[in-house]
């Protein structure tokens, strides 16, 4: 069954920015990777699947529901990390975990407790005294607290230093095994090839590759030949490395990484 539909999504936003036809869809308990570089209409995506923004032409929804015509209930039980998250500047971050509670109609939460002391995070500081990292951690432990099915993170380790965008990764990792359903807009490839079953790559709104992970590493394999100086060498470097015997020449095929996937799709420029 799939929990998140995109279908045939546009919205023209002029001069090539914007979505355009765009069609995807994630399955109960997938991990979901959304990769293009800056403009290429990830957020804008998610924006729609959130219900913020009402589709020019095709459609989204979650769980059944029309994300549009049923934004209030779909974001009650989402968990969402904007790409640029922007909060009540005058709260602590105790108050804004308080607020999100109580719009999402939950109590106490012992998630909430457990959130952040794994991301190590005082949330009585006045929000506009809290470094990036901090503002991102309580949008981490907001989006997570609450124990929803279904997520949409867009950047989600954005200005978090290593160890910390480790321990994310991590928490992502216990999610999938739990069966959370998870699209996840990323720059970080590591996380993404570590976490998603599937990834989507989108280049100027448009969909251009979508599979597992494996799938596409298989599709992109890069074959080297070297030859040996004797047979005999080369059939010790065959067996070594796997590779095919041809006399004294020997080929070996190389898995490229997600990252060189991505640049290969986007003829080796970061398009940011």
């Amino acid at each position: 069954m799939n929990i998140i539909e995109v279908n045939h999504l546009t919205r023209n936003y002029g001069n090539g920015k914007g979505v355009f036809n765009l069609s995807f869809s994630l399955k109960h308990g997938e991990a979901f990777g959304f990769l293009g570089p800056n403009g290429a209409g990830k957020t804008t995506t998610i924006r729609h699947l959130m219900g913020f923004l009402q589709p020019k032409k095709g459609k989204c929804s979650i769980d059944g529901l029309d994300c549009w015509k049923s934004r209030d209930r779909i974001q009650e039980c989402l968990g969402y990390i904007p790409g640029e998250i922007s909060f009540f500047d005058d709260m602590t971050g105790t108050e804004f975990l308080k607020f999100s509670a109580k719009y999402r109609k939950i109590g106490a939460s012992s998630r909430e407790t457990e959130l952040l002391e794994r991301f190590e995070l005082d949330p009585h500081e006045k929000i506009k005294k809290m470094s990036k990292g901090m503002k991102q951690k309580v949008g981490i432990v907001s989006a997570f607290m609450h124990d929803p099915d279904i997520f949409l993170l867009d950047e989600p380790t954005s200005g978090l230093d290593p160890l910390m965008q480790s321990r994310f990764i991590e928490l992502i990792a216990e999610e999938k095994r739990r069966g959370k359903t998870i699209l996840m807009s990323s720059h970080m490839f590591e996380e993404v090839e570590r976490t998603c079953h599937r990834v989507c790559i989108i280049r100027e709104g448009r969909l251009i590759a979508a599979d597992s992970v494996e799938a596409l590493r298989e599709r992109h394999v890069k074959n080297y030949t070297v030859t040996l100086d004797t047979v005999e060498l080369a059939e010790a470097f065959a067996r070594d490395f796997n590779g095919e015997l041809n006399e004294r020449s020997v080929v070996v095929s190389v898995k490229q990484s997600l990252e060189e996937i991505f640049m290969h799709y986007y003829g080796g420029n970061g398009n940011d």
